[in-house]
């Protein structure tokens, strides 16, 4: 077949996709979707080469090749950032970043902001997800097995050695899942239990509600527009494991309000009043 031909059938193709996904808003979500998943796929292809010559492996310092590829697919989806207090990251030494997670576009989210040497946490599945698992690897991502506990206390203590040691800071989903309810889970305790094992202060990072763009339940993905801020760190210097919770509740109630005023949204305790009870749009099983 010609060249020619085979331009006007792509074209014909992508109008007719297009045509589908305006008439049809499940179909638009597909292809959205499917998009941003190719887009991982080209980006990663982009990174491991460029990862491999210029660092030589697996280091942190390969996120800033990761990061600069990523902030680029905001463009594709009509995504904007809004962020507020980048100037919180600064503090001297190694820290914590904890931060809510919605949904798989998390990842443009989180490297938007992402501070220089700092590594993320996250599910050990992502290792085996080909080209996608491979940069993550390289990025230095730390993957912790969640169906095993003791397994991943032992990641999260050697975790805490070595973010001293090479002065890294580490970013923890403390909701354990995506959560695309439009609250707040319940935190699990571990990225807490490692910022006072280390004596490291913890960043709390919010992000607003992607409800209005992005809703797999109802096949929503359009354009919108996200606010993060970057909130003060909390120290923990002097803290024992005796300080675990209330440092969990402090960061967990800080943060869902943050996320609401973001989300321009009243928080519960504002709808109902102070004396009637939070309800919850999901639960997950504390570390």
């Amino acid at each position: 077949m010609e060249p020619g031909w085979l331009l006007w059938g792509a074209a014909v193709l992508l109008l007719l996709l297009h045509v589908l996904a305006e008439l049809s808003p499940a179909v638009g979500f597909v292809l959205r979707l499917g998009w941003y998943c190719l887009l991982c796929v080209l980006g990663s292809l982009l990174a491991v080469p460029a990862c491999l010559l210029l660092n030589g492996g697996r280091t942190v310092r390969n996120m800033r090749i990761i990061k600069n590829i990523v902030k680029a697919f905001k463009y594709f989806f009509g995504l904007k950032f809004e962020v507020k207090g980048l100037e919180n990251f600064e503090v001297e030494g190694p820290a914590i970043v904890v931060s809510n997670h919605q949904s798989i576009l998390d990842m443009m989210g989180l490297m938007e902001v992402l501070p220089d040497n700092c590594v993320q946490v996250g599910k050990k599945e992502l290792l085996y997800t080909g080209i996608v698992g491979l940069i993550m690897y390289l990025g230095g991502v730390i993957f912790i097995n969640r169906k095993s506990t003791t397994s991943a206390k032992m990641v999260m203590s050697e975790v805490a050695k070595t973010m001293v040691a090479e002065n890294v800071k580490v970013w923890v989903y403390p909701e354990g899942t995506r959560n695309c309810t439009g609250d707040f889970l319940p935190f699990k305790k571990g990225a807490f239990h490692l910022a006072i094992q280390a004596q490291v202060p913890v960043i709390p990072v919010v992000y607003s509600s992607f409800t209005s763009f992005y809703n797999p339940k109802t096949k929503l993905f359009t354009s919108g527009k996200i606010k993060v801020e970057i909130l003060p760190p909390i120290e923990t210097k002097g803290l024992t494991s005796d300080d675990v919770s209330d440092l969990t509740d402090r960061c967990y109630h800080t943060m869902r309000e943050t996320f609401f005023v973001l989300s321009g949204r009243p928080s519960p305790s504002e709808q109902w009043g102070p004396d009637q009870p939070d309800v919850w749009c999901g639960t997950a099983l504390l570390v």
